[in-house]
């Protein structure tokens, strides 16, 4: 999915595929929020990336910590409340939807 810049941007940084999925599947579960992208980083981190409102993203970046907590280590969580429209760019280089 594309993301503009337009909406909030929750990401969460793991270390390893497992708690990045689980993370992603809470994360998706627990708000109104659309996923934008994942990022394989190496060394193993893993970023999931989602998109809403922000009482949402909060919400759902919250869910996908606790979750990659709880299986594996969780290396960082963020909520960007309304970036710049050029980060767009940043995250959608490898756009899920191409």
């Amino acid at each position: 999915m594309r993301y503009y810049g337009e909406e909030a941007l929750g990401l969460i940084e793991t270390l390893g595929l497992v708690p990045a999925l689980y993370a992603a599947d809470q994360m998706l579960k627990a708000a109104d929020v659309e996923l934008i992208s994942y990022e394989n980083i190496g060394s193993t981190l893993v970023t999931i990336m989602v998109k809403g409102d922000v009482a949402a993203v909060r919400a759902s970046v919250d869910a996908g910590a606790r979750a990659a907590s709880e299986i594996g280590k969780l290396t960082a969580k963020n909520v960007m409340p309304r970036p710049i429209r050029e980060v767009g760019d940043i995250v959608s280089v490898h756009d899920i939807d191409s």
